[in-house]
């Protein structure tokens, strides 16, 4: 549309169902790249992608011809399907229900992808539930424990 500009800088985060520990190092370079083709094949922008075992980080620039509820949709229903197709793991895989989305203004770019590169050394310290809500808190977002995260399976 002639005359309409925007800068819409979008971090997304969605754990695995039951946050179960299941994205392995040897595959989940061919799950950023699948999700990295969703994202592009949809109008937007790739900024950064990282994996933890149990969660994942997206940090887009967001086309607003789609909405974000619809983009996750999309990533996450695609590359269920696409770890499942592919035999990565014994059991059926599935994205937690909901997703995190926090908007950022372009002067905390150089900060989010570097945070989001940073996963696995992050998480050494701190769980992906501490981290969560820690991002909740940072961007003042109300919540209710009970919709955060459905337990652990062993």
């Amino acid at each position: 549309m002639p005359n309409t500009y925007t800068q819409l800088y979008i971090h997304c985060v969605f754990a695995v169902k039951y946050r179960s520990a299941v994205i392995q190092s040897e595959w989940e370079g061919y799950l950023h790249r699948y999700i990295t083709g969703i994202v592009q094949n949809n109008g937007h922008k790739l900024l950064s992608i990282n994996s933890a075992t149990d969660h994942l980080h997206l940090f887009i620039g967001l086309n607003p011809n789609q909405s974000i509820s619809e983009l996750m949709r999309l990533v996450k229903g695609d590359s269920s399907e696409f770890i499942n197709k592919s035999g990565y793991t014994k059991r059926k895989f599935q994205w937690q229900e909901g997703y995190g989305a926090f908007s950022n203004s372009n002067s905390q770019i150089d900060a989010v992808i570097k945070y989001i590169i940073n996963q696995k050394q992050h998480h050494l310290k701190k769980s992906f539930k501490e981290e969560y809500l820690d991002i909740l808190k940072d961007y003042s977002v109300k919540y209710d424990d009970k919709y955060i995260f459905q337990d652990l399976v062993d």
